[in-house]
């Protein structure tokens, strides 16, 4: 059997949304995938820090993170690039000129950052700790990793920063400005072990795995995935909690 290099998306995927609960059926064939030859990866838009224990808990070393700008090799922290920083900037000063509540990751750690507490009062409550700072001064920051936007989607159109910027919306509550491009980071980790790029299988629920939906390789969309990922899949599986990911591995002989 050919090895396989496996790319799974976390929320929806391997667990539910905004959890850690990853199903005991999930876990065994993360484990019989490994038993085969196969190399097993997380590929996720949540920071490294956030998601790497989680990857730990289902014995993962290796993680694409940050939405494709980070990477994780046998579980340290290999490369982990921020976002445009000047685009960054114009963004949160026309936010703050829209009088939009706002919070940044400054370093790779589950916290946000914001100056008052606006944004953490206007958004549902996650597993991300908001962080008052009074003084903070986002034009002083070496390095944005993420930016948080407490504003619905009819405001978006308003906001003309956000052309250059990727952004994602999983809620009318907020958006977020993360890296969008999960296959770059997937094609390095390929590079870093120099594997055919025809060999990597990715499975994603969202729409911010779209572009790791590559025809590069073959791309399996969850049962509980979004219409767009599902018309672009190579093939549809069943949902994260009924065994959709043992389910594919089944099927295609990987286990």
């Amino acid at each position: 059997m050919e090895k396989k290099y496996f790319f799974f998306d976390i929320d929806g995927t391997l667990t539910r949304a905004n959890t850690s609960l990853i199903p005991s059926d999930t876990l065994e064939t993360l484990e019989q995938l490994r038993r085969h030859g196969h190399f097993v990866a997380a590929a996720t838009g949540r920071l490294q820090a956030d998601a790497i224990s989680i990857c730990r808990a289902a014995g993962i070393e290796n993680m694409v993170s940050d939405g494709g700008n980070g990477l994780t090799i046998a579980g340290e922290l290999a490369e982990l690039l921020p976002l445009p920083h000047q685009e960054c900037i114009r963004l949160l000063e026309e936010l703050e000129e829209k009088d939009i509540p706002w919070a940044i990751s400054t370093e790779n750690s589950h916290r946000r950052y914001s100056k008052t507490g606006r944004y953490a009062a206007a958004v549902p409550p996650n597993y991300a700790e908001n962080i008052i700072l009074p003084d903070l001064d986002f034009h002083a920051q070496d390095a944005i990793y993420k930016v948080f936007a407490a504003c619905p989607p009819q405001r978006e159109k308003e906001i003309a920063a956000l052309s250059a910027l990727p952004r994602v919306r999983f809620n009318d509550f907020y958006f977020i400005i993360e890296p969008d491009d999960k296959a770059a980071g997937i094609r390095r980790m390929m590079d870093h072990f120099h594997a055919p790029y025809r060999e990597v299988v990715v499975f994603g629920d969202g729409v911010n795995d779209l572009n790791m939906f590559s025809p590069q390789w073959f791309s399996i969309a969850m049962g509980n995935a979004e219409p767009a990922l599902k018309e672009r899949a190579n093939f549809i599986t069943l949902p994260y909690d009924q065994g959709g990911i043992t389910h594919a591995c089944k099927k295609f002989g990987w286990i």
